[in-house]
């Protein structure tokens, strides 16, 4: 919840967990605030370190002697950006703030403080800091010398492309990256990491949304790497070895991922947003403008326009459409984004399924489409109960990061091997008891999809190809009756009437067909927006 609320307010929350324990069962929710640059604080307590009632605080308990770890912040220390001990109460606030700036300067994270009982129990005169001296590290620019090397670069290439996976976290950077598209006629834009929306999918240079697949790489004599752990699969889709490449991030060198080979022949830490100003202003006040005016540019324009047109029919092929068709990543995708309200939030974690849903939903506003980023399943179920609370925070106290989106419906769209993941029921009874309504779709396909497509990557003949889900052990049938299991974590009765559906907080419901969700789809509106409960609907696909 708090690495959701993180990312659409831009504001570090705060996590407290039990001693080295409580540290643990932070498990993969760690992982993903880190590679997902989610600015979180955590704090844990320690076990007192006096035995015999030395000081207010020492041990009293039979765990406190088994719960103390020789190291208690190692269990964290490869996921953070920070990791400290307060050890006296008269510094207690600077350690904070100081772990605060770590968090919330790029690229922003988790970080983590612990202190021990007889610390937290020390006595002492009240003391303040002015927050304005403990602020985090400010956007850096470009140097002169290489907003023109790349703004030459873009112009002077024929087939130029733009690569970026989080620069859509500060919601300005859509707008600038559409104005430097716009600027250089035939630039082409990927996101190769669907964690935020980067690009609208309506303008004619998008490439929409693959996890670094897309052979839009292979062809591009220039390529812009914005913000972007994984641009491309260098055993799949290498661009080609005369591409002039420039790689601008808060994180250009991956400095926490070990084996990152990702060649580029200029790399600078800078601010994306920042940096995509200086580009644009500098093409606009130079010679180059002019160029850009010239008929093969103009030529480029026009030929991507139509290629985008060809891939919008393609993509429209794939739906099918009638009341008894049955569910797919296609028909689920359009069905929300035909029938659930225009300012809806997708809050995204259907792994095998996230693409095809990314081409039916065609998000184009900021801050509409949110992805993990990363690789710890079971994401979606807190994200998307903090994503609903920072918004309506932000529409209630008036703040928020600039382009923030409108607040409206949350719609949590995930696999059911994600959602079984992550405690559901816990995340599920959190919702009803601070009533948090969103929209859950479960995408239940029966099973693990993911490692039959990982498998087969490394064995294309091999036996995996007519074993089934059982012999490969991704089968989850017999299926759980999720629909069931969200009303009964709810505390919703398990026999009950028309009116007490009405009445109850959790309404689930399991469809098989296009004509069963666009039903419930049309009700899940005005029960979550107007009388402010909870559905869940889960989406049954053979």
């Amino acid at each position: 919840m708090a690495d959701g609320y993180a990312r659409v307010s831009g504001r570090p929350q705060a996590v407290i967990v039990h001693v080295d324990v409580g540290t643990q069962a932070l498990g993969q929710g760690l992982h993903n605030a880190s590679v997902g640059r989610a600015p979180v604080f955590i704090f844990a307590g320690m076990c007192p370190y006096t035995e015999a009632g030395e000081m207010t605080g020492s041990r009293t308990e039979y765990m406190h002697w088994l719960q103390e770890a020789p190291d208690q912040k190692a269990i964290v220390r490869q996921y953070c950006r920070y990791t400290g001990e307060i050890r006296s109460g008269l510094n207690a606030k600077q350690a904070i703030a100081r772990a605060l700036q770590f968090a919330s300067s790029a690229p922003k994270g988790p970080v983590y403080l612990a202190s021990a009982r007889e610390t937290l129990a020390e006595e002492i005169e009240p003391y303040s800091l002015d927050q304005q001296q403990w602020q985090p590290i400010g956007p850096g620019a470009l140097p002169a010398d290489a907003v023109n090397e790349v703004a030459k670069a873009l112009v002077e290439s024929e087939r130029p492309l733009v690569i970026t996976g989080y620069s859509g976290r500060d919601y300005r950077c859509p707008e600038q990256l559409v104005a430097l598209a716009d600027l250089v006629p035939g630039l082409r834009v990927h996101d190769a990491g669907g964690s935020d929306l980067c690009f609208p999918f309506s303008h004619p240079a998008s490439q929409g949304f693959r996890l670094s697949t897309d052979d839009c790489t292979r062809n591009a004599d220039m390529i812009l790497l914005l913000d972007c752990d994984v641009p491309w699969i260098p055993s799949k889709n290498p661009p080609p070895k005369g591409a002039r490449i420039y790689h601008i991030d808060i994180d250009p060198l991956n400095q926490q991922i070990p084996v990152s080979f990702f060649p580029a022949h200029g790399r600078w830490k800078a601010d994306c947003y920042t940096a995509l100003d200086q580009l644009v202003t500098h093409i606009l006040a130079s010679p180059l403008l002019k160029i850009l005016q010239e008929a093969p540019y103009q030529n480029r324009k026009k030929a991507l326009v139509e290629a985008h047109k060809e891939r919008l029919r393609n993509i429209a092929a794939r739906c099918r459409l009638g009341d008894d068709e049955s569910l797919d990543a296609s028909n689920i995708g359009y069905l929300l984004k035909h029938i659930l309200p225009e300012p809806t939030v997708f809050v995204i974690e259907a792994v095998t399924c996230a693409q095809f849903l990314s081409d039916q939903l065609q998000p184009d506003r900021p801050g509409s489409w949110i992805n993990c980023g990363a690789t710890g399943i079971g994401w979606s179920n807190g994200a998307a109960l903090g994503v609903k609370m920072a918004l309506d925070d932000m529409l209630s106290n008036n703040f928020g990061k600039e382009g923030s989106p409108l607040p409206g419906l949350v719609c949590q769209v995930v696999g059911d091997g994600s959602f079984m993941c992550a405690a559901p029921s816990s995340a599920l009874w959190v919702a009803r008891k601070y009533n948090i309504p969103i929209l859950t779709v479960v995408l239940n396909n029966g099973g693990f999809k993911a490692p039959r497509n990982s498998t087969e990557l490394v064995y294309p003949n091999g036996m995996n190809k007519k074993a089934t889900d059982d012999e490969m052990n991704i089968s989850f049938r017999p299926s759980p009756n999720y629909a069931a299991l969200a009303e009964a974590a709810s505390g919703s009765s398990s026999s009950k009437s028309i009116k007490q559906d009405a009445d109850q907080w959790m309404n689930g419901v399991q469809v098989d067909s296009v004509g069963s969700l666009k039903t419930e789809l049309s009700r899940a509106s005005n029960r979550i927006q107007t009388i402010g409960k909870s559905m869940f609907i889960e989406a049954l696909i053979p």
